[in-house]
C-alpha cells in the first residue's frame, strides 16, 4: 500500500489528532475534562485501528453510545458559554489554541476518512459520526477553555 493512500493518511491524521490531543491534555486542569479527553484518545486508538484494516470482517468498536456522550458533554458546554454572537478566532490561553488545532486536525481526518470511501470502501456510520460530532465538541471545548480561565474571547474582525 503507497504511504500516501487515502487509508494510511485517514489513519495517520487520526494518530495525528491523538498526539495533538495529548498536548491539550497538558493544559487542562479540570478532572472530569481530562476524564473525557482520555476516552477521546482511546476512542481514537480504536478508531485508528478500524481505518488500518481493510478487512470486511473488521467491525467498528466505537459505540453509538460515546457518540451520544460527545452530545451532552456538547449541550453542558454549550449552556455554559454565552451564546455565539460573533466568529470567533482560536487563541487567547493554550487550551484554547490547542482545543483549535484539535478541531482542525479532526476535520482533516473526517475528510482523509471520506477519500477512503470515495476510492470505493464502505466505512460505517458511527466512524464518520463519531469524527465529525468531535470536532464540533474540541470547538466548544476551546470556548469553555476561554470561559474558565475568564478570557475574552477573540472576535473576528472583518478588515475591509
Amino acid at each position: 500500500m503507497r504511504k500516501t493512500c487515502p487509508r494510511i493518511e485517514a489513519y495517520g491524521t487520526v494518530d495525528e489528532l491523538n498526539a495533538f490531543l495529548a498536548c491539550l491534555l497538558e493544559e487542562i486542569d479540570n478532572r472530569e475534562d481530562r476524564e473525557f479527553l482520555l476516552r477521546i484518545q482511546s476512542n481514537l486508538f480504536t478508531l485508528g485501528a478500524y481505518l488500518a484494516t481493510e478487512s470486511d470482517r473488521n467491525a467498528c468498536q466505537i459505540s453509538p453510545d460515546e457518540i451520544e456522550r460527545l452530545e451532552k458533554e456538547m449541550d453542558e458546554i454549550d449552556a455554559l458559554v454565552e451564546p455565539m454572537k460573533y466568529f470567533v478566532l482560536p487563541g487567547g490561553c493554550k487550551s484554547n489554541a490547542w482545543a483549535h488545532v484539535c478541531r482542525t486536525v479532526c476535520r482533516r481526518a473526517e475528510r482523509n476518512i471520506y477519500r477512503i470511501i470515495d476510492e470505493g470502501s464502505e466505512i460505517e456510520a458511527v466512524a464518520l459520526q463519531y469524527i465529525n460530532r468531535l470536532s464540533d465538541y474540541f470547538f466548544l471545548l476551546s470556548r469553555k477553555q476561554s470561559f474558565i480561565h475568564n478570557i475574552d474571547e477573540i472576535i473576528w474582525e472583518k478588515p475591509c
